[in-house]
């Protein structure tokens, strides 16, 4: 990997957090892009409208597996809604930045971390809430 990564990358693309798969999980988000070949798989497991475990498999690049791991360590822990507002520059800005060329990978975490939790809202009933007096 070359100068032209933070620090957080290179800590979340050599230590990854949260690798692997759950073995039931609640909801997986699957993204990727044909063009660079990442694929990125999020499972969740909720309990009490939060993301109580994480994890993620990704084929890719090295800037793929730092936001994999990154949006995992954005997302544990919190509500659904609060997951579900994790945006692609988030994940970018979480790592200090990414170079140009690899802004895309943050776009698939984020993607596939809301494809998840849409997967957990499809199989169990529900959604975002909805705006009060609505």
């Amino acid at each position: 990997m070359s100068p032209a990564y933070s620090e957080k990358v290179l800590e979340h693309f050599k230590n990854p957090r949260n690798v692997g798969e759950l073995e039931n999980p609640d909801g997986v988000g699957v993204e990727g892009n044909p063009v660079c070949g990442d694929l990125m798989e999020i499972h969740i497991q909720v309990q009490d409208g939060r993301i109580a475990d994480i994890k993620f498999k990704t084929f890719g690049c090295g800037s793929a597996i730092a936001t994999s791991s990154m949006v995992t360590e954005m997302a544990k822990g919190k509500t659904l809604e609060e997951a579900m507002a994790i945006t692609r520059g988030d994940v970018a800005n979480e790592l200090d930045g990414l170079p140009p060329q690899k802004m895309h990978c943050s776009n698939l975490a984020a993607d596939a971390l809301h494809k998840a939790i849409k997967d957990y809202w499809e199989k169990h009933g529900g959604g975002p809430p909805e705006e009060a007096g609505a």
